[in-house]
């Protein structure tokens, strides 16, 4: 684990394929983007690597594009994902009914996404979760704080929390990876676009195949039974 947990309070929560299902609404909006270019995209599902990491980023690393291109792909983007794309999405089943338990256990619930701010907040609210959050913190509209561990690390560094006493939920390695280089320990799920090996090779801590073993490992980790599910 990446450090001896103290007695667990904040959960950080990953927005896209933990939460969400936002599959539609970001295949489509790289899918204009990428035709703004010239470049036509066969099936959409060969699209889903872009769910997840930083969009500014994937422009270069998957498509091949310059820092510039990927900045204007961003920009194309954005043109469609602002006005429909962001509420082309889904709320995981069992995600609010999860939520809800642990906000009454007393443990305090984080947003830490990729995404830009602006929109995660959007996008909590339009689906009725806002009420569970204390706070939704992303990335910055200008590409800065797009990395998930200074996501991570604005959200300990803002509610002063220790550690020790979080958790990070979220799909992709990223997420485990940046939990990891904050000193967090970090749930991989299954529910979302990363897979086990994935998530396992990245230092996942534990393994949540489905949105009821994310409520039993967290409740494992409080209670200090921190073995019984690890990387399962």
């Amino acid at each position: 684990m990446a450090e001896d947990m103290e007695r667990l309070q904040s959960i950080l929560f990953d927005l896209d394929g933990t939460l969400t299902d936002p599959k539609e609404g970001i295949t489509k909006s790289v899918e204009y983007a990428l035709g703004k270019f010239n470049i036509a995209v066969e099936h959409p599902d060969l699209l889903l690597p872009y769910i997840g990491p930083p969009l500014y980023d994937s422009f270069m690393e998957i498509q091949g594009f310059t820092a510039e291109r990927s900045a204007q792909a961003v920009e194309f983007y954005r043109e469609r994902y602002s006005t429909l794309g962001m509420f082309e999405n889904a709320v995981i089943p069992g995600i609010p009914e999860l939520l809800e338990e642990l906000q009454g256990r007393g443990f305090d619930l984080y947003v830490a996404t990729s995404k830009p701010t602006v929109f995660a907040e959007e996008i909590i609210r339009h689906y009725g979760l806002d009420q569970y959050f204390r706070h939704v913190a992303g990335s910055n509209l200008d590409g800065t704080r797009s990395k998930k561990k200074e996501v991570i690390q604005h959200v300990l560094d803002e509610h002063q929390i220790a550690a020790g006493t979080a958790v990070m939920i979220g799909d992709r390695e990223h997420d485990i990876i940046g939990a990891r280089a904050c000193g967090v320990a970090s749930v991989g799920v299954l529910i979302g676009y990363g897979s086990r090996e994935e998530l396992q090779s990245a230092g996942a801590d534990y393994i949540a195949r489905n949105v009821k073993d994310i409520g039993d490992i967290i409740l494992h980790i409080h209670e200090g039974i921190v073995d019984a599910q690890r990387n399962r």
